[in-house]
């Protein structure tokens, strides 16, 4: 399961990896906004919903991007607590959590680390060959799962890791 965190909108996606393939399984977005009340009400709602997600899709392992500092120092504050509520979730249900840079899944699915929002989206349309494009927010998630398979995929194929025959959900 890939998760792109985010205070307002944090997106999921779930993908199943059999050997060098991923296929598409759910995706969507948990949405909070300024209305809900304190910033403590916005993290359980995300803490919440990525948990009835992993519940409900049993994944067996967690990616998610990492923060990077923008420019408001405010901003960047708020979405580590975002992110932290979503480790929370990952990590009450056991699951392992892989944290890559946005450089590192637009590299790994694009194929550049500077690519749009829209070339991400694009991207995870034509390798989930999903029949629309997915917003961004699931195509990020989607993407950061993609990566995680893709890494680790790599990595087993160098002996390192576990390799499952049967394939996993990411």
């Amino acid at each position: 399961m890939g998760i792109d965190p985010g205070l307002r909108v944090t997106g999921y996606g779930v993908i199943f990896q059999k050997n060098q393939s991923a296929t598409y399984i759910a995706s969507g977005v948990i949405k909070t906004s300024n209305d809900e009340g304190n910033l403590a009400s916005r993290i359980k709602i995300i803490l919440s919903g990525l948990t009835q997600v992993i519940e409900q899709f049993q994944p067996e392992v967690v990616s998610i991007e990492k923060v990077f500092v923008n420019t408001n120092p405010q901003s960047t504050l708020l979405l580590g607590q975002a992110r932290g509520a979503a480790i929370a979730a990952a990590v009450s249900k056991d699951l392992d959590v892989f944290e890559y840079t946005a450089l590192q899944i637009k590299k790994s699915v694009v194929g550049k680390g500077h690519a749009t929002k829209n070339q991400v989206q694009v991207m995870i349309q034509r390798l989930l060959n999903l029949p629309s494009i997915p917003s961004t927010d699931s195509a990020d998630a989607l993407a950061c799962g993609i990566c995680h398979a893709n890494i680790s995929n790599s990595l087993s194929n160098f002996g390192v890791g576990n390799r499952m025959k049967g394939g996993r959900i990411i």
